[in-house]
């Protein structure tokens, strides 16, 4: 008879944030990317406004992940590399806490794109006109602004690649329990046992 109880994976304000930055990260390539291949519209206010509001979930995320999780929980540790080579070696699967080293992988990749494009992004509103200021475009010189925009395009491209990795593994039927998750917030424990250490992933909570 199969076990009723499920892990809980995502708290609900962990899921919405997820769904809300993968709107605003969607929003963004189209109306950066959009235009530059021919389909013409208003995009810069929508481009500007979704951007903000990527910063503040960020920002959000960013405090919630220092003060009220376990940061750490993100970092890869040198047990981890070690039981990964040792699987390897051994072809045999190794279990993980509750990220695997892929996942915290891409966690910690998006991260460093986020920020860059967050960064950049706001330098680059400065050109343009808000309810916040007027445009100046004249603050940095060109060159300045020519690193800014390689470094804004970049990270838009990086977006791209990552999106497609992403969907890719989310879609695979043997993971695809991880993407249910991101709805409903849990796994089944027939799925916890499979692929996780009870031992590494010790704070799990039950429902």
């Amino acid at each position: 008879m199969a076990s009723s109880v499920k892990i809980i994976r995502h708290k609900l304000q962990d899921r919405i944030f997820h769904w809300v930055m993968a709107i605003c990260i969607f929003t963004l390539i189209i109306t950066g990317l959009f235009p530059i291949v021919g389909f013409e519209f208003d995009w810069v206010p929508i481009h500007w406004i979704a951007g903000v509001i990527l910063t503040l979930i960020i920002f959000w995320h960013i405090f919630r992940s220092i003060f009220q999780q376990d940061l750490l929980s993100m970092w890869i540790s040198f047990s981890e590399i070690k039981s990964i080579i040792k699987g390897i070696k051994s072809k045999t699967s190794i279990k993980s806490g509750k990220y695997s080293i892929l996942q915290k992988l891409m966690h910690n990749g998006v991260t460093l794109i986020t920020l860059i494009a967050i960064f950049t992004g706001i330098l680059l509103m400065i050109r343009i006109d808000t309810p916040f200021w007027e445009r100046n475009p004249y603050l940095f010189s060109q060159s300045i602004w020519g690193w800014i925009y390689v470094l804004h395009g970049l990270s838009t491209l990086c977006f791209v690649s990552v999106i497609i990795i992403h969907i890719y593994f989310a879609l695979r039927p043997e993971k695809f329990f991880y993407t249910w998750s991101m709805l409903v917030g849990w796994i089944s424990k027939k799925d916890f046992d499979n692929n996780h250490d009870d031992k590494l992933w010790s704070d799990r909570e039950e429902i």
